[in-house]
C-alpha cells in the first residue's frame, strides 16, 4: 500500500480511544485514506457525526453492542483493504478472524482476539493470506526494530514498561494500596482496567503473550524491562550485540499510522522529541516477586493452548472485583493463580476460546468470593 494510492479502511471501535485517534489521522490524510464502514458501542451520536464527516452511509455505520457477527460481517467488507479492529474484548475476536481470513491487512489493537485466541487467529492468518500490523505501541515498535535484521540475526525481543505507579515499592507498601493510588498512572490516561493491569504489570504479561503470537518468538527470547520515562517503546537485540529501538513521545497517532500504511510512514509527526531536553533514560529489571501478575502471565503462555485465554477472563474479573473494593491489590494475582491451577484444555475453534473464557470467569468468581467472605 504505497503512497498516492487512496487505501479503503473499516474502523471498528470508531468511538474509542483509538478509534477516534485513528480518524484524526485519516482527517489529516484524506488524499491516502477513505473510510468505508465504522462500528461503535453505545456511542451512537457520535458514530452518527462520524458517519458524517467521512461519508459512510448509513448501513455501513453500525452500532454492534454484543454482535460480533455485525463486527465480523464489516471486517469482511469486500471494498476494504484495511481493518482496523480497536474494539474491546472477546467480541473483536470474530472480526479479527474475518479479516484476515479474507486478506485484509488487520490493524490490530483489540487485545484479547490475540492473547485468547491465538491459535485460532494464526489459522486464520495463515488460511486466508492476511496481514496483521499492530496498533500497541511496544509492539510497533517491536514490529519497526525488526526491519534492522533478518529473523534469524534476533537474540531476544524486548518490551518496556513504564512500571506503572508502584514501582520499587516493598511488598509491605503494595498490602496497604487503595483503588485511588493504582488509578495514578505516571505516564498514560487511561481507561481504569488497563490503568489497574499497569499496575500490577499484568499489561506487560499480556503483552509478552502477544509478542509471541505476533512476531513467533519463543517466551525465553522475549524479555521485559522498566524504563519509566516511556520514551523506548520496544528494542530487539541481534546476535552481533546491535540493539535497535523505537523511540518517541507516547503518542498513539505513531503507530496507528504506521499500522495503516506500513511499511510507509506518514509526513506528519507525532510524539518528536526535543533531544535538548529529554534528560535521561532509565531502565531496571521488573521485580517478579512484588508484582507476580506478570510471572502468571509467561506461565500461562508458556502453558499454551486455553492458558492465556484463562490468565485473560480471571484477571479482569479480579480487576473488577478490587476496583469494587472486594479484594485487595495484592489478591488479584491470588485470584488469577487460582484460576489457572485448575487447568486448561485446547482452543481450536472461537467456541472454544469463550468456553475458556466463561471457565475462566466462574473461576475467578469463586475465588473472588472465598476471599471477600474471609
Amino acid at each position: 500500500m504505497s503512497a498516492g494510492v487512496t487505501t479503503n479502511v473499516v474502523l471498528l471501535g470508531s468511538t474509542g480511544s483509538i478509534g477516534t485517534q485513528a480518524l484524526d489521522v485519516i482527517r489529516d490524510h484524506r488524499e491516502r485514506y477513505r473510510v468505508v464502514a465504522l462500528a461503535a458501542g453505545r456511542n451512537t451520536e457520535l458514530l452518527a457525526r462520524q458517519a458524517a464527516e467521512f461519508d459512510v452511509p448509513d448501513d455501513l455505520a453500525r452500532s454492534c453492542v454484543d454482535d460480533p457477527g455485525a463486527l465480523a460481517d464489516l471486517a469482511a467488507h469486500s471494498d476494504a483493504q484495511v481493518v482496523l479492529n480497536a474494539v474491546v474484548g472477546l467480541a473483536g475476536l470474530p472480526a479479527t478472524q474475518a479479516a484476515l481470513g479474507h486478506g485484509k491487512r488487520l490493524a490490530l489493537a483489540n487485545k484479547e482476539s490475540l492473547i485468547a485466541g491465538g491459535p485460532v487467529v494464526a489459522r486464520a492468518r495463515q488460511d486466508g493470506g492476511g496481514e496483521l500490523v499492530p496498533v500497541d505501541s511496544e509492539h510497533s515498535a517491536v514490529y519497526q526494530a525488526l526491519r534492522a535484521g533478518k529473523r534469524d540475526e534476533v537474540r531476544r525481543v524486548l518490551l518496556t514498561a513504564s512500571g506503572g505507579p508502584f514501582r520499587g515499592r516493598s511488598g509491605g507498601e503494595l498490602a496497604r494500596v487503595t483503588v485511588a493510588d493504582a488509578l495514578a498512572h505516571p505516564t498514560w490516561n487511561m481507561g481504569a482496567k488497563i490503568t489497574i493491569d499497569s499496575s500490577t504489570l499484568m499489561n506487560k504479561g499480556l503483552e509478552v503473550i502477544e509478542a509471541h503470537e505476533l512476531f513467533g518468538f519463543d517466551f525465553d527470547r522475549i524479555d521485559v524491562i522498566v524504563h519509566p520515562q516511556s520514551i523506548v517503546h520496544g528494542m530487539v537485540e541481534f546476535t552481533d550485540g546491535a540493539t535497535m529501538a523505537q523511540l518517541s513521545l507516547p503518542d498513539m497517532r505513531l503507530p496507528i499510522g504506521l499500522a495503516l500504511g506500513a511499511p510507509d510512514r506518514l509526513d506528519e509527526a507525532f510524539g518528536p522529541i526535543d533531544w535538548s531536553r529529554l534528560g535521561r533514560l532509565d531502565f531496571e529489571q521488573p521485580d517478579l516477586d512484588a508484582f507476580p501478575c506478570l510471572r502468571l502471565a509467561y506461565d500461562a503462555g508458556r502453558a499454551g493452548g486455553a492458558a492465556p485465554a484463562i490468565l485473560n477472563g480471571a484477571n479482569e474479573v479480579a480487576v473488577a472485583a478490587f476496583l469494587d473494593g472486594r479484594i485487595p491489590w495484592l489478591g488479584i494475582a491470588d485470584v488469577v493463580a487460582d484460576a489457572l491451577q485448575a487447568g486448561s484444555g485446547n482452543v481450536d475453534a472461537v467456541e472454544d476460546v469463550l468456553e475458556a473464557d466463561r471457565v475462566a470467569r466462574e473461576r475467578a468468581q469463586a475465588a473472588v468470593e472465598k476471599r471477600a467472605a474471609a
